[in-house]
């Protein structure tokens, strides 16, 4: 069976928006059970990929890669990774919530401006923010009694965690 290359496209839009909207797997497939009966995209017909896709931009899903200023500064570049990896925990994860994050930390109007220094005292308190979300949402789910999930990657910024093996 050979899949359409417009369905193929369907299917990883869908992905995406999953991704992007920081949907986990029991979530997503609860939202693909509400709208359209089944719990995999791979099921659904074209016209079902449609209605999952209205429901993701219902949600907040853009149809498009976020636009996020490119710099030629490595720490304005990791300021801007840190904060990607914040998008799960917080409420408004715009540009313009940075912006307003580093004028509070550091009293200049966006990270593009800051010098190595002040990078660094807003790249840290970033760090600090992801370490401390992470626990609470390590600690919630202990308190479940779930498995914390595994990461893919490590987050941008963080340090190796150190096993204790050697």
């Amino acid at each position: 069976m050979t899949v359409q290359p417009d369905r193929r496209a369907k299917l990883a839009k869908v992905h995406i928006a999953k991704k992007q909207l920081a949907l986990e797997d029991d979530s997503y497939r609860a939202l693909l059970l509400r709208v359209v009966g089944k719990d995999s995209s791979g099921l659904c017909s074209d016209a079902q990929l449609d209605a999952v896709l209205a429901e993701f931009k219902r949600l907040g899903f853009l149809g498009e890669k976020p636009k996020t200023p490119r710099s030629d500064k490595a720490f304005v570049r990791m300021i801007y990774a840190i904060w990607r990896d914040l998008k799960p925990f917080v409420r408004d994860h715009s540009v313009r919530a940075l912006q307003s994050f580093v004028k509070r930390q550091t009293g200049v109007d966006a990270p593009e401006y800051l010098n190595a220094e002040l990078a660094n005292d807003v790249i840290e308190g970033l760090k600090s923010w992801l370490a401390r979300e992470r626990a609470k949402q390590t600690a919630e789910r202990r308190a479940q009694g779930k498995a914390a999930p595994k990461m893919r990657r490590r987050p941008a910024g963080l340090p190796p965690v150190d096993t204790g093996r050697h």
